[in-house]
């Protein structure tokens, strides 16, 4: 299946930061550019793409997207950028939500191929998230159902319809338990009315975290950062933590 990438390369890069959008994503979002738009201002080439099985320019049906997908696919969109001229090691990896859990798993792979890592608003385990489902209702019916549908916000108009199976697989993964690889920068938001990927998961997280660690709660904020101040203080976020990471 293709996968839509999009490279925007520093003249002088100082580094190399890939970005990665959440379920049912795509890398024009707001926050995924908030993100990018930092690592850009501070001299770094930066590789955004659409998963596949998403709502993006890539190949597949959001149906058929998981936890499994959206890693492979991650995993194959570096492969491919190691053989590119622009490329180099180790690099900065940021991702939001599912991509959040997707790029600390590489990061617990690869950890000396890791500069810093930024997982926000992340899916800490399948555990951890589909206990918040409960508490929040609806797990019943979707399980019950097989389907969860819902009218995306980040494109109105189009259906996500989500099978059981997402939350089977999700539930393969857990980041606790090889933490302590975790040793690079890492840098947590998380917005204060978060549901999904609460505060308190992250929180769990980032005390098991063993190195230079940030938690940053953005005020008032949901999952997904919209509003432009919610826009601003992420960005914000990012340039210091770019800042004390390069050395600068």
């Amino acid at each position: 299946m293709k996968v839509a990438v999009e490279i925007e390369e520093s003249p002088q890069s100082l580094g190399l930061a890939f970005v990665m959008h959440g379920l049912g994503g795509f890398k024009e979002q707001p926050h995924i550019r908030a993100m990018a738009e930092a690592f850009k201002e501070k001299g770094l080439t930066v590789v955004t793409f659409d998963t596949t099985n998403s709502i993006g320019e890539s190949d597949g049906k959001y149906e058929d997207g998981n936890t499994t997908s959206y890693y492979a696919d991650l995993e194959d969109v570096i492969a491919w950028s190691s053989q590119q001229k622009w490329y180099k090691e180790p690099f900065y990896l940021a991702g939001h939500s599912l991509g959040g859990i997707c790029v600390a798993l590489f990061a617990e792979k690869h950890p000396e191929r890791v500069k810093g890592l930024a997982p926000i608003s992340t899916v800490v385990s399948g555990k951890l998230s589909m206990e918040s489902r409960e508490e929040r209702g609806g797990l019943g019916e979707w399980k019950r159902t097989g389907w969860k549908i819902a009218e995306s916000k980040s494109k109105p108009g189009v259906i996500k319809k989500l099978p059981w199976s997402e939350m089977e697989d999700r539930l393969r993964y857990d980041l606790l338990p090889d933490v302590n690889k975790l040793t690079m920068p890492v840098l947590l938001v998380v917005g204060e009315k978060d549901e999904g990927t609460p505060p308190e998961h992250q929180k769990i997280l980032f005390d098991a975290l063993p190195g230079l660690k940030e938690l940053h709660i953005i005020k008032s904020a949901p999952h997904t950062f919209r509003e432009p101040a919610e826009l601003k203080k992420l960005k914000s976020i990012f340039l210091r933590w770019i800042e004390k990471t390069e050395g600068v």
